[in-house]
């Protein structure tokens, strides 16, 4: 592996660096990689982010671990929230709930919307803490002010569902609307979901095509199956074409 040594670190400019990281994975990472075993406390947590997806370098989840801890240890907002996500779904280590909510909420009391996000979704599903959907829809709205989709679609089904608000369709339709033109692909399901009770079956479908582009495989999965048991015609044939190299690998970040 090429070695950086400290005087290259301290010497490179902002636009080589910038040429660097943006260049070859594996250049990028031997150049993050020194700067995160120099200390710097946001290459340790984009190191571990590397090794988390195996962005040019061979996957390794506890190594990744271990560089989320050392960044999180050092305040680093993502870092706390990526140790989160390490700890609920046992990426590097036994998955334990309690331990992934406790890293979220520093992440979100940091201010950062996928902590706040990941915190009020473990509120409101009662994983890992006591479900508490009052303080769940208090931190979804704050990251929501932030523009943070998830947390926006998050909301919409809280007034779909009449949690801690009226149950109110119109409203729950524009908070799915507002996720799906941000991009969330359970934003954009909702939305088609929706839009098709009301007969808008052409509108839905342009937005269930969109969905398997950015949706985790379990995602799709599940919305196969609901299109296959759809009565309206045109939703089992979109079920048909849906396939399996549309499907991307696992979420792995925040």
């Amino acid at each position: 592996m090429e070695h950086v040594s400290v005087k290259a670190l301290a010497s490179v400019s902002h636009d080589e660096l910038a040429a660097i990281l943006s260049g070859p994975p594996a250049q990028a990472a031997v150049w993050v990689a020194a700067a995160a075993h120099n200390g710097i406390v946001e290459a340790q947590a984009v190191y571990g982010q590397y090794l988390l997806d195996g962005h040019g370098v061979e996957r390794d989840a506890a190594e990744a671990l271990t560089w989320f801890r050392h960044a999180a240890r050092r305040d680093h907002p993502m870092a706390m929230n990526m140790l989160g996500r390490c700890y609920e779904h046992g990426w590097g280590t036994a998955a334990c709930a309690p331990v992934a909510v406790y890293w979220y909420r520093l992440a979100a009391q940091s201010g950062l919307d996928w902590g706040m996000y990941n915190y009020a979704s473990a509120l409101a599903l009662g994983n890992g803490i006591e479900c508490d959907r009052a303080e769940a829809l208090q931190w979804f709205r704050r990251a929501a002010d932030l523009g943070h989709v998830k947390s926006i679609n998050f909301i919409g089904s809280f007034y779909e569902d009449g949690w801690e608000v009226d149950a109110d369709a119109n409203i729950a339709l524009d908070y799915y609307r507002r996720a799906a033109q941000g991009g969330d692909f359970r934003g954009q399901f909702n939305y088609a979901r929706l839009l098709a009770e009301r007969g808008e079956i052409e509108v839905a479908l342009g937005w269930l095509r969109c969905v398997p582009h950015t949706a985790t495989a379990a995602f799709v999965a599940k919305m196969r199956a609901w299109l296959a048991e759809s009565p309206v015609s045109a939703f089992r044939a979109l079920a048909d074409d849906i396939s399996p190299a549309m499907i991307p690998a696992q979420e792995s970040r925040a």
